[in-house]
């Protein structure tokens, strides 16, 4: 079954040319393919009047499939729509019967990967995560997030910090590769584990090392680092810089507070500017994470300082992890106008430790909060610890894409093309009941052996069970 690219073979399209031809092979198993629909050519192209990132698929003569891309990460999104539909089935290839054109809604389709943490993305074969990044984009993914978490370190020097950034730049090559756009997380006041004592900040549920932008001299020291990791990542393609407010970072002080109407602001501004030297084009992203959680006033101080719109910022990030979107961006606007991103926290919600109860599939609960800002956000980045939610990832890439999609309907492709259109019904009947036994937890007990705090509902157990068992069949 020849493939034929009739475009310029530019990275991503040499990427969704070879994704195409490898997803077929491993899934028919077979070196020279066999197709149930007898001679079936291939051809790729671009077109560039289908729309923005968009595709479309076309049966153009006898036995010609096309699979045509508004521009080179439309082709590559069309290609994943045709491998989705297709079959593999005891080595026959069939071509999906799936004919029309498809045009992306959301800008940002962007998932973050908090790397160092342990998990999946820190401790996998690099390789592996690299497949994994090309999967992402055969589902829509266009931009890629990752964090260089300096309190774990001394310096850019320190062995495992030259670790971890050689893996993330590895990360971004492979999302440039696959048409994806790298974006860089920074912690707005982060600061190394041997930060001076005399510049630390006065911080709420912090590492103890961040710094406080009043104190003079620690704006300059912030800058110097922040220098040092942009110019580790000035070769990786950086599209995105985000400024990230709380969690480990803030400060208390009274010069700071309210943090996120003030010291924040402070030292972000300077860190923009900054980024926008080192990466020509780039975009920055202001993170209202937890904004009004630990200090009040702060969702109210940045609409003070943002009445004028401000040159250094781009967008505003606005999502917790509290189950629902924060009140104020919906009751009073996005401060300054600007347009606004979620940040779902599809990874963490119910269960303890994350990814250690395996699949967490969480579709009502993810499309609860993303109705309730859809028609305000311009896309997002979804959080996320691992590939055990990879389905939540598939959720928040295609309500990106559809903004009205249910649930269900991702789901069942999802299922299709991961284990067989036969059994999609039942494994997509499956998740969608996991998700009411989301509540699992370990706890270390009086004698320091872990035990489970919240067991599952037995009848729920037992019909998740059964829809498996009857998509074996």
């Amino acid at each position: 079954m020849p493939i034929t690219v009739k475009t310029h073979r530019s990275p991503v399209v040499e990427a969704a040319a070879s994704l195409l031809e490898r997803q077929i092979l491993q899934r028919c198993g077979k070196d020279s393919l066999n197709t149930a629909a007898g001679d079936v050519n291939l051809v790729l192209a671009v077109q560039p009047d289908i729309g923005k990132e968009g595709y479309s698929i076309a049966n153009t003569e006898a036995g010609v499939i096309r699979i045509a891309g508004n521009d080179e990460r439309g082709l590559l999104y069309g290609v994943g729509k045709f491998l989705r539909t297709s079959r593999y089935t005891g080595g026959i290839f069939t071509p999906g019967s799936w004919r029309g054109t498809s045009v992306p809604e959301k800008d940002i389709r962007g998932i973050y990967f908090a790397t160092h943490f342990f998990n999946y993305y820190h401790r996998a074969p690099i390789e592996s995560v690299e497949r994994y990044i090309e999967e992402l984009a055969l589902w829509g993914c266009n931009a890629l997030g990752v964090l260089f978490a300096m309190h774990h370190y001394t310096g850019i020097d320190d062995t495992r910090a030259r670790d971890m950034l050689d893996s993330q730049r590895a990360f971004c090559r492979a999302a440039n590769r696959a048409g994806i756009s790298p974006a860089l997380f920074l912690i707005a006041n982060e600061a190394y584990s041997t930060s001076p004592e005399a510049l630390r900040a006065s911080a709420h549920g912090a590492y103890g090392v961040e710094l406080c932008p009043s104190k003079p001299g620690a704006v300059d020291l912030m800058l110097k680092w922040r220098e040092e990791v942009f110019a580790e990542f000035a070769d990786a393609g950086i599209g995105y810089v985000c400024l990230w407010p709380h969690d480990q970072g803030g400060c208390e002080c009274p010069q700071c507070s309210p943090w996120g109407g003030n010291g924040f602001l402070r030292i972000s501004e300077p860190v923009a500017r900054l980024a926008r030297r080192y990466f020509p084009g780039v975009k920055v992203i202001l993170s209202t994470w937890w904004f009004d959680t630990h200090q009040t006033g702060e969702w109210a101080g940045i609409s003070k300082v943002f009445e004028k719109r401000p040159d250094w910022v781009d967008i505003l990030m606005a999502d917790s992890d509290k189950g629902k979107f924060p009140a104020y961006p919906l009751t009073h606007g996005s401060p300054g106008g600007l347009p606004m991103l979620t940040f779902p926290e599809i990874s963490m919600y119910g269960t303890y430790p994350w990814g250690g109860w395996g699949a967490n599939p969480l579709p009502r609960l993810l499309q609860g909060i993303w109705e309730s800002a859809r028609d305000r956000t311009g896309g997002g980045f979804a959080y996320s610890e691992g590939n055990f939610e990879d389905l939540n990832k598939v959720l928040m890439l295609q309500w990106y894409w559809d903004s009205k999609r249910d649930p269900m309907d991702t789901m069942r492709e999802y299922c299709a093309f991961e284990f067989s259109p036969e059994a999609a019904g039942e494994l997509a009947r499956a998740a969608e009941l996991m998700e009411k036994n989301n509540a699992h937890k370990w706890v270390v007990d009086d004698t320091t052996k872990q035990r489970i705090a919240k067991v599952a509902h037995a009848d729920i157990a037992a019909e998740v069970e059964a829809c498996v068992t009857r998509a074996e069949t």
